[in-house]
């Protein structure tokens, strides 16, 4: 379970951050910022990927009431144009801008998860497997997946048949097949091999 070690072991302001949707054939990439205030944590933070959908909208809904938080979202079109790498990136430093701009305090220190922070001026620390091991960037991953995951339930009322609102734009058995007999929407990376190949083999 995470804790707060790596917080403890850092002063002042922390933020945890973590992004969502980094795999998927179809939709945004999204990226989560967290500022916990110690006298207030909810129970039960984990990694989202290790909880329920209705714990982690539990826990979102809890975290938006006992903590501060801002989430950062890239398109398809800018994924497509800047690569996956690059907007995941992106994706996290539009949710540390967003949070400072809701609290007008910049962070001392921000714990990133994974293998490399964003180029930007603030101290971090890159953890591998973050979400597991730190509270804030556990509670990051908790509010990207859940805003993410209601983008993608709403988009497949839009584009019905790709089972968006199971498997959130992840490259199931279900949607490789959608795209071949529907073809890609506007909503599908381009970019990404099963979605490419389409139009390589349309061509």
């Amino acid at each position: 379970m995470p804790d707060l070690s790596h917080e403890d072991s850092l002063k002042g302001v922390i933020f945890g951050v973590d992004e969502v949707g980094r795999g998927p054939l179809a939709g945004p990439v999204m990226a989560g910022a967290v500022y916990l205030h110690r006298e207030h944590i909810p129970q039960g933070i984990n990694d989202s990927k290790k909880l329920t959908p209705r714990r982690r909208h539990l826990l979102s809904d809890m975290l938006h009431n006992q903590a501060d938080y801002a989430t950062g979202l890239v398109d398809v079109e800018t994924i497509d144009r800047i690569n996956i790498r690059q907007a995941s990136l992106l994706a996290m430093r539009r949710a540390v801008e967003a949070l400072i701009q809701k609290i007008g305090i910049e962070p001392d220190y921000i714990l990133v998860d994974g293998r490399e922070s964003p180029d930007w001026p603030w101290k971090s620390r890159s953890i591998i497997r973050g979400d597991s091991i730190s509270l804030s960037i556990a509670a990051a991953s908790i509010v990207a997946k859940v805003e993410r995951d209601e983008i993608m339930t709403d988009a497949s009322q839009q584009y019905p048949g790709y089972g968006w609102e199971r498997n959130m734009g992840y490259g199931t058995r279900e949607h490789r097949e959608a795209i071949q007999i529907l073809g890609p929407t506007p909503l599908h990376r381009q970019s990404f091999a099963p979605v490419r190949y389409f139009y390589e083999n349309k061509n």
